[in-house]
C-alpha cells in the first residue's frame, strides 16, 4: 500500500535473519577440511603460472603443490586485492590505494582509496571494486557501522578507469561475464547484483544472503564460488537500527569490542556476547549466535546456490574472504583462522 512507508513509523520493527537452510544448510566442511598452509591473515587467492598465490598482510606468497610457501613480493602496505589476467599479468592493489600491473603503477582516479576486489574479464579488461569513498579497506567495520553506501565499480578502458556504477554498499567481489557485464557482491546489502557494463544498470542476482558476501571466483563448469566472511546476527542488526547507541559505541568502545561482525572471535573475555553464545559447561554450541563465521557457497551456471561449506560458531576457520577452484579442489583463505584450506569436492 502507498501508505506503508508512513505507517511504518508507528509500527514495531521485527528483526529477521534468513535461516541457514537449503543450499546454506550448516555443516562442518571447512572445519574438517585439510590444511593446505598456515598463513597469517590469509586472503586474496589466485593462480599465477599454474601455482596458487595468496596475500598475507603486506606480502604476496606463492605455494607449491604441497603447500610450501615462499614470499614472492613484499609491499609497503597490506595487499587488499589481486587478479591475474588471461595472459598472465598480475594486478595488485594496496591499502594505500596503489595499483600495480606487473610491478608498474597505474594512473588512478582521484578518491579511489579503498580497492577491495580486482578481476579480469575474458577480453582482458580489468574490473575494480572500491568498497568506500570514506574509509580504507581495513576500516570495513567502520564503514558498516556508519551505514555507508559510497562504493563503486570501475572498468579499465584504454589504460584509464571508467566508473560503471556508484552508490554501492561495500562491493567486495567481482565476477565478469563474456558479455561485458559483471556480477558484484554487495556486502552491506547481503546480495549479489549484475551491473550492465555499458549503462551501469543494476539487476539483483541473489538477495537475502544469510551473511556478508565477499569475493567471487569462477568455477570450471561455468558456476562460481562465493565467500561469506561473517554471519548476519540479530543483535548486530538491532545495533544498526539504533543510530545514537551506535554512535556512542563507536566513540567510547575500542573497535575490537564493538557489537559488529568480526573475522575471528573468542580472543578476549571482553568481547560482546548474546544469550545462547555463552559457553555452557565449557561447551560452545555450534548453532549459537556468533559475530564470526566461515562459509563458502557454490553457485551453478545460473548463479543459484547449490551447496555450501561451513565453519560454525564453535569453529576457528572463520573470516573466509576468498575461495578459488584449482586442480579439482576448492582452496579457501580463512583470514580469521590464519589458514589456507583445501577441499576435494566433485
Amino acid at each position: 500500500m502507498f501508505l506503508d512507508p508512513i505507517l511504518d513509523i508507528f509500527r514495531g520493527k521485527t528483526i529477521t535473519i534468513p535461516p541457514l537452510d537449503g543450499a546454506y544448510r550448516a555443516n562442518t566442511a571447512l572445519e574438517d577440511a585439510s590444511l593446505f598452509c598456515a598463513l597469517p591473515a590469509a586472503d586474496n587467492l589466485a593462480v599465477l603460472d599454474g601455482k596458487i598465490i595468496a596475500s598475507s598482510q603486506n606480502k604476496l606468497c606463492g605455494f607449491d603443490a604441497n603447500g610450501m610457501a615462499e614470499t614472492l613480493f613484499e609491499y609497503a602496505a597490506p595487499v587488499t586485492a589481486l587478479a591475474v589476467s588471461p595472459s598472465g599479468e598480475l594486478a595488485v592493489a594496496l591499502e594505500d590505494g596503489t595499483l600495480t600491473i606487473d610491478g608498474n603503477p597505474c594512473d588512478m582516479p582521484e578518491g579511489l582509496i579503498c580497492i577491495t576486489a580486482l578481476a579480469y574479464g575474458a577480453d582482458g579488461a580489468l574490473w575494480l571494486a572500491s568498497g568506500s569513498a570514506r574509509n580504507t579497506a581495513s576500516d570495513w567495520v567502520v564503514d558498516l557501522m556508519q551505514k555507508n553506501a559510497s562504493g563503486s565499480v570501475w572498468k579499465q578502458d584504454a589504460g584509464k578507469f571508467v566508473k560503471i556504477a556508484g552508490g554501492l554498499a561495500w562491493p567486495y567481489g567481482l565476477l565478469p561475464d563474456d558479455k561485458g557485464n559483471v556480477v558484484v557482491s554487495e556486502s552491506w546489502r547481503h546480495r549479489l547484483i549484475r551491473l550492465d557494463g555499458a549503462s551501469g544498470k543494476v539487476a539483483p542476482v541473489i538477495t537475502h544472503i544469510p551473511g556478508y558476501p565477499a569475493r567471487l571466483s569462477p568455477r570450471a563448469d561455468g558456476g562460481a564460488l562465493m565467500s561469506v566472511f561473517a554471519p548476519r546476527n540479530r543483535l548486530i542488526e538491532l545495533v544498526l537500527l539504533e543510530k545514537h547507541y551506535r554512535a556512542d559505541m563507536m566513540e567510547q568502545v575500542p573497535r575490537r569490542f564493538w557489537i559488529a561482525p568480526a573475522l575471528a572471535t573468542g580472543a578476549s573475555f571482553m568481547e560482546p556476547l548474546q544469550i545462547g553464545g555463552m559457553k555452557i559447561m565449557g561447551v560452545h554450541k555450534p548453532w549459537s549466535p556468533s559475530r564470526s563465521y566461515g562459509m563458502v557457497v557454490r553457485l551453478n551456471a545460473d548463479l543459484h546456490p547449490v551447496d555450501s561449506f561451513h565453519s560454525r560458531a564453535n569453529g576457528k576457520r572463520h573470516g573466509t574472504c576468498a575461495a578459488i577452484e584449482h586442480d579439482h579442489r576448492i582452496i579457501v583463505a580463512s583470514k580469521g583462522g590464519n589458514a589456507i584450506l583445501k577441499l576435494n569436492v566433485t
